[in-house]
């Protein structure tokens, strides 16, 4: 691979390049704004020589992790744009994990690294695989120092997943601002390791500091998780006009995720005739899922038929029909609550169960618990059940309305904002004189610190 080398020109600008032939692990093309030259990998110069930043990216395996990290990076070159300061970013990851994917889409430059999981079943073959990994996990840590050695950041983020625990001791070990942030409201072992070196703990809930080792509490920040800002930019008109649905009725959106889910689908499929007559439905199955929704609703009489449209999956319109939604039937995963709460949207939550920490029913009992979502979960998710929380927020539109409310009070649509904020705060004394430019100016203060951690 091409690798470029600056040469600096003597007003201390960058200058001419020369390139040579040289290895950077599978660094892919830099995608930076107009006017750099594009080059292979990140090079051990630093950020004073390139007139800006250099920031390590690690997370993934879910897009739990991998969606909050991409939405910061965009955030952070969005506060960057016309200030001077130029950002480069290198993700860390694992080269099967859905972040690899989508740092070839997004074209940011890709390292994969060797690592392994801690799994905490008790199974023979859960066993074999710890194992297997503990020969993996000294490899990992070996690259990670390696790649931070090289890279030479001015600061690493990391959004969780067991990939994401070299890079992190690599950096508090070379000195480098390591930002740790944690999407779920329970912690995740990797980020309750990396609580304890972190220069900066990020929640997006408030009740997760409870689970932080106590030494690392006074560093917390509450910032939310962040939020695809497309998904804040929706249409309700357009949203309703792309599925051919009226404005008198509620709309009713149903999904289990881009891959559909099957408790939610059949759950579904037992009540269509007892809610349509007082609503649209908009129901993404998934794939899989797609072929028996689409039959529960052939028996469908057609004056209720015409209120049912499934989908296998919806594409660039979801936006425009979350701002359409008046309840939301969905599971509670961390960045579909983030949205929900941050939309403002009433919802019936049927998390997804079991899961580690048992954070989805976690999350759901605990927005049912402050009215801002019903849940459904054991005995209690069924058929009869489901039409009867439905039908009530339905039927009393003001109780709808309530329930949006409080979970717009608890939402933080603008948590991408603030998790860059805190990154940049974190630079360090080379990049922040430039960086703090950035930084929104009606913003005096820390932002979602907890009062006790400040």
């Amino acid at each position: 691979m091409l690798f470029t080398r600056w040469t600096p020109c003597s007003n201390g600008r960058t200058g001419t390049a020369s390139t040579e032939r040289q290895t950077f692990a599978n660094a892919r093309p830099y995608d930076g704004p107009v006017g750099h030259v594009a080059r292979e990998g990140m090079g051990a110069h630093s950020a004073k020589h390139l007139g800006g930043v250099r920031i390590i990216v690690t997370g993934g395996g879910t897009g739990g992790h991998t969606y909050p990290a991409l939405t910061t990076i965009r955030e952070l070159r969005a506060q960057f744009a016309g200030t001077g300061v130029h950002a480069e970013f290198l993700w860390v990851g694992v080269a099967s994990g859905l972040e690899a994917k989508i740092c070839r889409q997004e074209h940011i430059p890709f390292k994969a690294i060797t690592t392994g999981k801690l799994r905490r079943s008790p199974s023979p073959r859960e066993l074999a695989k710890n194992v297997a990994d503990a020969f993996r996990i000294p490899m990992g840590v070996l690259q990670a120092f390696g790649i931070v050695l090289r890279v030479r950041p001015d600061a690493v983020l990391s959004t969780g997943g067991y990939v994401c625990v070299p890079i992190g001791v690599a950096a508090w070990v070379l000195r480098r601002p390591l930002v740790m942030h944690e999407q779920t409201s329970t912690v995740g072992l990797a980020n309750r390791i990396l609580a304890l070196l972190a220069t900066r703990v990020l929640l997006s809930h408030e009740a997760s500091i409870e689970h932080l080792p106590a030494r690392a509490r006074r560093r917390v920040v509450v910032t939310g998780n962040p939020i695809r800002p497309e998904v804040l930019a929706g249409d309700p008109a357009r949203g309703r006009a792309s599925y051919g649905t009226d404005a008198q009725s509620p709309l009713v959106l149903v999904t289990g995720g881009a891959t559909g889910a099957l408790q939610v689908n059949d759950l579904v499929a037992g009540i269509l005739p007892d809610v349509l007559p007082y609503c649209h439905m908009l129901h993404q199955s998934g794939e899989y899922g797609f072929a028996r929704a689409r039959d529960a609703a052939t028996g469908l009489p057609l004056a209720l038929a015409v209120r049912y449209r499934v989908m296998d999956y919806i594409h660039d319109e979801l936006p425009d029909v979350l701002a359409a939604a008046d309840v939301v039937v969905c599971r509670s995963g961390a960045s579909t609550t983030a949205e929900l709460t941050g939309l403002g949207k009433a919802a019936i939550l049927i998390p997804l169960v079991p899961t580690g920490g048992d954070e989805q029913r976690r999350t759901a009992r605990y927005l049912a618990e402050v009215g801002a979502a019903r849940i459904l979960t054991g005995a209690d998710a069924t058929p009869d059940r489901l039409r009867d929380e439905l039908l009530a927020l339905l039927k009393n539109p003001e109780e709808r309305n309530a329930m949006a409310a409080r979970a717009r009070i608890h939402g933080r649509p603008d948590a991408a904002g603030r998790v860059a904020e805190e990154i940049i705060g974190a630079l360090g004394r080379r990049a922040l004189p430039a960086a703090r430019l950035a930084v929104r100016p009606e913003r005096k203060a820390p932002i979602g610190r907890h009062p006790k951690h400040r």
